[in-house]
């Protein structure tokens, strides 16, 4: 066979250059080197049993290997067209890159998507929009139910959940300084309240897994002394309690002991060197009654700060039993904050990243209905994170029935991610999400932490310019109506055509029939029937 032929063909070659006299020359020496490198190779290819390729293709089959290491770079560089990339195309980095340095983000000469494919969608512009007029502050969202003394005003976009850890700790400063010069929030990740976050004094939503970690007792349970002693702390703005996230719904978490160092060790509150466990749910409830007696408790304990959850969804049953639980306790969260399944910069398994958890789309809609139909809506906030990334992500998502947004890869890139999707093999080739020290001196804070701010500041920006030219003086005039959505080659519906939305108190009332069998086996006492 041709690969076999190698070994022959190079003592061959050994033996023609002694034949022909060239063994005395320097030449004769670099070349024997080369070929009995490349013999020896050759045998250990032959020889060995892992890869089959190698033993039928001994030398050549390394090309193959070589290739395919270098593949990603070369589809995302060379092959795949500005907006058919994944999970974001060229056009959107580009977008997030330029807006991020402060360069004019313009495109000329049309769009190249393709308007009349099922799935795209647009806004409905109005034919006498409105001019938002210079210096005007970009709109905030009040954030604090009946129960909460110390209510928060959250910017349209902030820093979704990205814990220290699977950031570098310069990746957090950056985003933690501009999040601080911006004025708007920087969400914690569930893996500690760390001096990385606390540094500039940002705005912080502290969020609060499974693991309790930074204020958990020593057997890894919720420590409420230490977590009050922290809530108190005055960059803490919000808490948040996570029942589940996008990337991996139902699936708890796993830092290997050599990733656990000292520094992550003292914000998690677990062992250095220890391999470090997330469970998949939590200790301090197990039923929908005792979730939203947790979340008041919470409350409580941060002095009257909002409390709420986060939550990927499942079943819109269980979503059901937590309201009927809030309506018999009279306790509500102050915001809900709904991750989507397409979401997120935590690694996990194919299985779960590509077929576990509800889209943002369905998961907000559900969520946004279930608290309309039980009349909580007015008392609860709700936040979505999932492929945020330009000013039109902000406005689809505020038209389906959310209050703010929150972005976590986008604001990766803004620190200057390549989307290069190594983030859990700590070799980030730009230092955003490792902790190997020589990778993360690549993030410069200061530089970096600016180009978070531009990249805030004008995504919103852009997000009241296209508000405004729907004809809208601020987000709350948005509605279902004016999203639009291609459903066949001939056929367009809009978003208040396509679903069903409720009308306040109508699951109290009288339950539509799509949702009635839903609502009547919600129980306030078991998430399972």
């Amino acid at each position: 066979m041709f690969s076999f032929g190698i070994l022959p063909a190079l003592a061959g070659l050994m033996a023609a250059a002694i034949a022909a006299g060239l063994w005395w020359s320097a030449a004769w020496w670099g070349a024997a080197a080369v070929s009995g490198a490349l013999l020896a190779l050759a045998v250990h290819d032959v020889t060995q049993r892992r890869h089959a390729i190698l033993r039928n293709y001994p030398v050549f089959g390394h090309l193959r290997f070589m290739l395919e290491s270098i593949r990603p770079e070369i589809q995302q560089y060379f092959i795949e067209r500005n907006y058919d990339g994944r999970p974001f195309d060229r056009d959107i980095r580009t977008s997030i890159y330029e807006r991020a340095k402060g360069i004019h983000s313009d495109q000329a000469f049309g769009t190249e998507r393709d308007v009349n494919a099922v799935g795209y969608e647009y806004l409905l512009h109005s034919t006498v929009p409105l001019a938002v007029a210079p210096g005007t502050p970009p709109p905030r969202v009040r954030i604090g139910g009946p129960d909460c003394t110390q209510p928060y005003d959250m910017a349209l976009l902030n820093i979704s959940a990205m814990s220290f850890g699977a950031l570098s700790g310069n990746a957090v400063l950056a985003m933690n300084r501009g999040a601080a010069a911006g004025g708007f929030a920087h969400d914690t990740g569930e893996g500690g309240l760390t001096e990385h976050h606390l540094r500039y004094h940002a705005d912080l939503v502290w969020e609060i897994g499974s693991g309790y970690f930074g204020a958990r007792t020593a057997d890894g349970d919720f420590d409420p002394a230490l977590f009050k002693d922290k809530a108190a702390l005055p960059s803490v703005r919000m808490v948040e309690l996570k029942l589940s996230q996008g990337a991996k719904p139902g699936l708890g978490g796993i830092l290997p002991a050599a990733k656990v160092s000292a520094e992550i060790a003292r914000a998690r509150g677990v062992p250095a060197g220890v391999t470090c466990v997330s469970p998949p749910g939590h200790r301090v409830f197990s039923t929908p009654r005792e979730l939203v007696l947790f979340i008041a408790r919470m409350r409580e304990l941060a002095g009257g700060k909002p409390t709420g959850f986060k939550l990927c969804m499942g079943p819109r049953r269980e979503l059901l039993a937590i309201c009927r639980a809030m309506l018999a306790e009279g306790i509500t969260p102050d915001f809900v904050v709904v991750d989507g399944g397409e979401g997120g910069t935590g690694a996990a398994p194919l299985e779960y990243e590509d077929h576990v958890g509800t889209p943002l789309t369905e998961g907000l809609m559900t969520v946004h209905n279930a608290l309309v139909g039980v009349g909580l809506r007015d008392q609860v906030r709700i936040g979505v994170s999932g492929k945020i990334a330009t000013g039109v992500d902000i406005v689809k998502r505020l038209a389906q029935g959310a209050d703010y947004t929150n972005a976590a890869r986008a604001m990766m890139m803004a620190v200057g991610c390549i989307q290069a999707q190594r983030c859990h093999t700590n070799t980030c080739p730009v230092g955003v999400a490792t902790q190997d020290p020589r990778r993360a001196r690549a993030v410069d804070v200061a530089d970096k932490g600016e180009r978070v701010r531009r990249y805030q500041q004008a995504t919103v920006a852009q997000a009241v310019q296209m508000i405004a030219s729907l004809g809208c003086a601020g987000p709350e005039q948005l509605h279902p109506g004016m999203l639009m959505r291609r459903v066949t080659h001939t056929d367009t519906r809009s978003y208040a055509e396509l679903y069903e939305w409720l009308e306040p108190g109508e699951l109290l009332a009288e339950p539509p029939a799509d949702w009635a069998a839903d609502w009547a086996a919600a129980d306030p006492d078991r998430f399972r029937p």
